[in-house]
């Protein structure tokens, strides 16, 4: 590892040696200020950073692991530091936590950049924290390890075991219906409130903590556990442990962040019915390595690897029952199917599969020209080959205005469209998965086929496409579509279509862009789009001259 233009020395056993090797007053002042944090030559430096905070309540048990962290490494004899960094609440952040995704990607690729690292050990938890670690940590490139916070204990509500997410959102529509009375969505809240950690569902923070493990970022079996387990802070001292034995041996994330390695992380994805989110973040992992990971691969893999994970939103099994299975390495092993014994519910045998649909399917067409994704497992079987009119809302307010109408032209053959809600139009939440209307719920309609250039939470359901890809935003085909107008869907085909002709010389409806400053307005004039992982332009490696690490001028500050 270089020591930086402008300090002299040639090339150093560690890279803080850049900062704190010599004996001129530069040097000297490096020291100096890290000797509050117990310097006292200790090596390596290990940088832990931690989004603990008491506004993200999947984050804020990561303090407790960070200490066990610290002792991992000064039991290795390294130096232990920690430092904050911004925490991406899913539950409070608004429009949404993506937008801030890549900001966090920043700021720790930055943080490590600019300061005497020899090595990090990463803490998060909640769903857009695990992705833009990793994406920080495959640019800079030094050793690394994440750990992650666990999934928060599982409640019950009359007897029942509610899946965070899940249960919120078919207790929803039951009330909207007028089959919940208020005492049972009162104690919904009482019951979903409870806990710290991430969703106990295959959520986003389940899925990118698997995803994490199975790219070789996150110790063996350390992303499925309940948070607060005992085995978690056992396994965050030992992940101190081993990033000084890491840093020792040289060993980087490029050596995991390989073709094999996302393949690997694709397979597993399949199999354990992941979050739709995955396939942005995998994706935008991959392109700071200068990988290219096309979405028909997600559509290919998915297509000859089973869902054997049994667990909601596809499945009717919660986290803690995937904990008790073996997590990750009992998904490997049911994989591999080498074993004499039978995998654990909820892992079923790759020749018995929890549905006949795979995870994911991609499909293009004049709608989706660049491609967009159906989380086809949990989606209605039948409405994977469907052909309607179109609803189409061209923004979340005009949808939530309309959506209950009772004069909506709506039956449960229409397709609902929501565009303008795409990674330039507003970040991309998770607004895909539209709220069937309120007299078809009424009706007994459960699904209906809808599309969306937004995404959907991992712990959702339903026939939803989403990613549109180009979006709405940027003059995508949802931007001229209307009211009447006759899609047609068949996932198997790969096809998503309207009307041939129908959208020529239309004028694009595009949603309105409130923002002249800040990060937003930064945000739209650099973020990709979905099949390219949603990252910034300039934060992809594009070239092989983009993909080494800069290490800065090391002198007087």
């Amino acid at each position: 590892m270089s020591s930086g233009p402008g300090r002299p020395g040639g090339q150093p056993s560690l890279r803080s040696d850049g900062w704190l090797a010599g004996d001129d007053e530069v040097a000297l002042e490096h020291r100096a200020a890290l000797h509050a944090a117990g310097w006292a030559r200790r090596r390596p430096v290990i940088g832990i950073a931690c989004t603990a905070s008491d506004l993200n309540r999947c984050d804020l048990g990561l303090t407790v692991l960070a200490a066990a962290v610290r002792r991992g490494v000064a039991a290795a004899g390294g130096l232990p530091v920690v430092f904050p960094a911004m925490s991406l609440s899913e539950d409070l952040m608004k429009p949404t936590a993506m937008l801030y995704r890549n900001l966090l990607a920043i700021e720790v690729e930055e943080t490590i950049r600019s300061q005497p690292l020899d090595g990090v050990v990463a803490l998060g938890n909640c769903d857009k924290t695990v992705p833009a670690y990793l994406m920080a940590l495959a640019s800079a490139d030094i050793p690394a390890l994440i750990v992650t916070g666990g999934f928060r204990p599982v409640a019950s509500l009359r007897g029942e075991r509610l899946g965070s997410g899940t249960a919120l959102w078919r207790m929803y529509d039951e009330r909207r219906a007028g089959r919940v009375p208020d005492a049972d969505w009162a104690g919904l809240e009482t019951c979903l409130g409870a806990g710290l950690g991430a969703c106990n569902t295959m959520g986003t923070a389940s899925t990118m903590a698997i995803m994490a493990e199975a790219l070789g970022l996150a110790l063996p079996g350390t992303a499925v556990l309940e948070a607060g387990d005992p085995a978690q802070e056992a396994m965050a001292e030992e992940a101190g442990r081993r990033i000084v034995a890491l840093v020792a041996a040289g060993t980087r994330p490029s050596s995991r962040l390989t073709p094999a390695g996302f393949e690997r992380a694709m397979t597993v994805l399949a199999a354990i019915g992941g979050s739709t989110n995955a396939i942005i973040h995998l994706c935008a992992v991959a392109g700071r390595r200068g990988i290219t990971l096309p979405l028909e691969r997600f559509g290919q893999i998915a297509a000859r690897v089973p869902v054997i994970a049994d667990i909601a939103p596809i499945g009717t099994g919660l986290m803690d029952d995937l904990a008790k299975a073996g997590g990750v390495p009992a998904v490997l092993a049911a994989l591999d199917g080498g074993s004499a014994e039978a995998p654990r519910w909820p892992l079923r045998p790759v020749s018995g599969p929890v549905t006949a649909a795979p995870a994911f399917m991609i499909v293009r067409g004049n709608l989706a020209p660049d491609g967009a994704v159906l989380k086809a497992a949990a989606a209605s079987p039948g409405l994977l080959r469907h052909s309607g009119p179109a609803v189409v809302f061209h923004s979340y307010a005009e949808m939530r205005q309309r959506i209950d109408d009772p004069d909506l032209e709506v039956t449960r053959d229409s397709v609902l469209v929501l565009a303008g809600c795409g990674p330039v139009g507003a970040a991309m939440p998770e607004w895909g998965n539209i709220p069937i209307p309120a007299r078809l719920l009424r009706e007994g309609v459960t699904d209906m086929l809808r599309i969306s250039d937004a995404r959907m939470s991992g712990t959702g359901y339903g026939t939803v496409v989403l990613h549109v890809a180009p979006e709405s935003a940027v003059g995508g085909p949802l931007s001229r579509l209307r009211d009447g107008d006759l899609i047609s869907l068949d996932a198997f085909a790969g096809e998503l279509s309207v009307e041939p002709g129908v959208l020529a010389g239309r004028e694009p409806i595009l949603p309105a862009v409130p923002d002249t400053r800040g990060w937003p307005l930064l945000h739209r004039m650099h973020v990709t789009q979905a099949p390219q992982g949603c990252d910034y332009d300039f934060l992809q490696a594009r070239t092989a001259e983009q993909l080494p690490f800069v290490e800065p001028v090391i002198g007087r500050s």
